[in-house]
């Protein structure tokens, strides 16, 4: 019985594969198909993939409503990347209202999986005081560890920040991010 179950789900990794494959080869309607199935299963990563093609208008008509209830219901699942686009869509109000605390929510689970995207805007949640008092130590923080995921907008935004604080703040912040990072992101803010 356990080789069946491994075997099904391998054959439903390779699909997501398979539908991956597709999309970068523009073959839309065959990722659709497959990306379809998998996400009526409750696949996140379908789903979450299903959200970027409705975002971007990729093989259907572009619905930034439709992309919210698919990076939702990945999201609801764990998924870092759902969790990152989502907070974007609440953050630019594409398909939803634009709700600023809403985007810092999505952003800091996101953030706290490594998603270096999410890491990135919650800085600049914290830097501009949009969702969240405005915390120029935190910005430094979320921008430290931005940098070190992979993002390379982060290490400039860190720095003009970097401008805005006291050697004390600074000094603060890369303790903390330091320590975030030593904790792979557990009780960070």
């Amino acid at each position: 019985m356990t080789a069946l179950l491994l075997s099904v789900g391998t054959t439903r990794a390779g699909d997501l594969e398979d539908a991956l494959t597709a999309n970068a080869r523009v073959d839309y309607p065959k990722a659709l198909r497959i990306l379809r199935s998998l996400a009526a299963e409750g696949n996140a990563k379908a789903q979450y993939n299903l959200g970027v093609m409705y975002r971007n208008g990729q093989g259907v008509a572009r619905n930034y409503t439709e992309a919210v209830e698919w990076f939702r219901l990945a999201a609801e699942q764990g998924d870092a990347e759902a969790q990152s686009n989502l907070g974007l869509m609440y953050g630019t109000g594409q398909g939803v209202k634009q709700k600023y605390a809403e985007a810092v929510k999505w952003y800091r689970l996101a953030a706290v999986q490594g998603d270096a995207d999410a890491q990135f805007n919650l800085g600049v949640m914290y830097a501009n005081g949009q969702g969240v008092p405005k915390d120029y130590v935190r910005a430094y923080i979320w921008f430290s560890l931005g940098a070190v995921s992979g993002d390379a907008d982060a290490v400039k935004n860190r720095d003009t920040v970097a401008k805005l604080m006291t050697p004390q703040q600074i000094t603060q912040a890369q303790e903390a991010a330091s320590g975030c990072q030593r904790r792979e992101f557990k009780g960070c803010y």
